[in-house]
């Protein structure tokens, strides 16, 4: 296993010894080794994210498509309610057809998986002052030192050697992580995805696991991760919340709170504009739906007759 994961211990090591080497220019080369050390993981996060952008798009295009899709996947399970067998091959046939997937949700989290263990094990290698990938010698010594608010970047809570200072990060670390994934999947469910029926509805009922599951999960595990992961997660955590918000606010699901919200507010600044929701301006000529295809004369001013004297 270990073999087979070594190029990813040289992949993650290297991003961290890179954006520690720069910031070693910016705060000096011996000296603000804890924030260095820090800051090397949060880059570790940017780096990793920017290249799961395209995998965050397809997330968004598959949700929406599986939304388009409830209409035909409630006829299905009328159809087959007695048969589950059937049913789930006419559903597999339906995701087949529109080339969507009801797990693409799920798709960042399982593609960032191996980097996570890739970490996991390079920061237990800190600790243990076994080298990983790039992280040898005296790079090995400054990052064992190195501290995040006073706590070893390589321990855990659990950890025999943790005082009272990492105990109290660590469990800072995993509340925040834990809060910031049940907000970010609330944010999803509550302003991004239309209104459905709550009865016998896959996507729905993936979305409430999602959302009280894997905050426990996080919060039950997080005393096993090394501070330096916990700071990877939570900051990944950000990541998303803030990549989901823009997306909500910018480019809203059809059908959601926020899509309805965005039309509302569309409309009132064409109001205030003097626009109507045709896209024309006010006290413009409106063409007659009867009489289309026909030339609109202006109609000219009346002339007063004048008086004879």
């Amino acid at each position: 296993m270990g073999s087979i994961l070594n190029p990813l211990y040289y992949a993650v090591s290297w991003v961290i010894v890179t954006f520690h080497s720069a910031f070693g220019l910016i705060f000096g080369k011996d000296s603000h080794e804890s924030i260095k050390w820090s800051l090397s993981i949060i880059g570790l996060v940017i780096v990793i994210r920017i290249i799961l952008i395209p995998l965050f798009v397809k997330q968004i295009k598959s949700q929406r498509a599986l939304t388009a899709l409830q209409p035909h996947m409630k006829e299905i399970q009328k159809k087959h309610k007695d048969d589950r067998q059937k049913q789930s091959e006419e559903m597999m046939k339906l995701y087949k057809e529109h080339k969507t997937n009801p797990l693409a949700s799920c798709f960042p989290i399982l593609a960032q998986a191996p980097i996570f263990f890739a970490l996991f094990t390079v920061l237990n290698g800190i600790a243990r002052d076994t080298s990983h990938g790039f992280l040898r010698g005296d790079l090995l010594k400054s990052a064992q030192e190195a501290k995040f608010f006073g706590a070893n970047l390589s321990s855990t809570f659990l950890s025999s050697d943790t005082n009272s200072q990492t105990k109290l990060v660590t469990v800072a670390l995993i509340v925040f992580m834990s809060a910031t994934t049940f907000t970010t999947q609330r944010q999803l469910m509550v302003k991004g995805m239309p209104k459905m029926d709550s009865s016998n509805n896959m996507m729905l009922q993936q979305q409430k696991i999602m959302l009280y599951v894997f905050p426990v999960i996080f919060a039950v595990s997080g005393v096993n991760f090394p501070v330096g992961v916990l700071l990877y997660w939570s900051t990944t955590n950000l990541w998303t919340f803030g990549q989901q918000y823009y997306v909500i606010k910018r480019n809203p699901t059809p059908g959601s709170p926020a899509y309805d919200e965005l039309m509302k507010k569309r409309a009132a600044k064409n109001k205030e504009s003097g626009i109507n929701p045709t896209g024309e301006e006010s006290g413009t000529t409106q063409t007659d739906p009867n009489n289309l295809g026909q030339k609109q004369q202006r109609q000219q001013p009346s002339k007063k007759k004048k008086k004879k004297k």
